[in-house]
């Protein structure tokens, strides 16, 4: 958290939290949600201004009931998730990046949904990868040491048997099967949090 963000909690600590304007979509995007995509459930604006995301990012945090949000200055900013709190990519030099920019890390469990989202956690951080980079990334799994074709992948996807991994690096990493609407109560985190 920013030094000027720690001094604005500290001097007004009692400012109300703010709920439904800020959102992650599912590749990474911060979007401003005014009333009316609110009202619209609309996706919202997706913000470009490098300093204002930058801030974003070095701000983002969870509360102790699995609540995303944006510490903007005193006030906390809860965000509404289009699926997991963080948003992986590919990267040439350091395998999966968060979309804040940060190296994923040690991967400690993969799992892989019935729509073939792959979700991927790393310690505390859980993200799914953006769905620009997920063709790639299917493409380095293996179901009994063998690659994986896209028939045995989709059959594995609706009855899951056999020992699928995902190849990254030297690592082969075990796949688990998981419901997409079961990934907030697995992974501990809130999708719309409310006050």
């Amino acid at each position: 958290m920013d030094d000027i963000v720690k001094q604005a909690v500290a001097k007004w600590p009692n400012v109300p939290h703010c709920y439904g304007w800020l959102a992650l979509d599912a590749r990474g995007v911060w979007r401003m949600r005014d009333e009316n995509a609110q009202r619209l459930q609309l996706a919202g604006d997706k913000l470009t201004n490098p300093q204002l995301v930058g801030f974003i990012n070095r701000n983002y945090q969870h509360d102790e009931r699995g609540c995303w949000y944006f510490q903007n200055g005193p006030q906390r900013v809860y965000l509404n998730l289009e699926t997991t709190p963080f948003i992986a990519r590919t990267d040439p030099a350091h395998g999966l990046v968060l979309h804040t920019g940060e190296p994923v890390g040690a991967i400690d469990q993969v799992c892989l949904t019935e729509h073939g989202e792959i979700i991927v956690r790393a310690g505390d951080k859980v993200a799914q990868v953006d769905d620009r980079d997920t063709a790639q990334l299917l493409g380095q799994m293996e179901l009994a040491g063998v690659a994986c074709t896209d028939e045995a992948l989709l059959a594995w996807m609706q009855e899951p048997r056999g020992h699928l991994v995902l190849r990254l690096g030297d690592a082969a990493l075990p796949v688990k099967s998981i419901v997409r609407d079961a990934l907030p109560a697995h992974f501990g985190y809130v999708r719309e949090p409310a006050a």
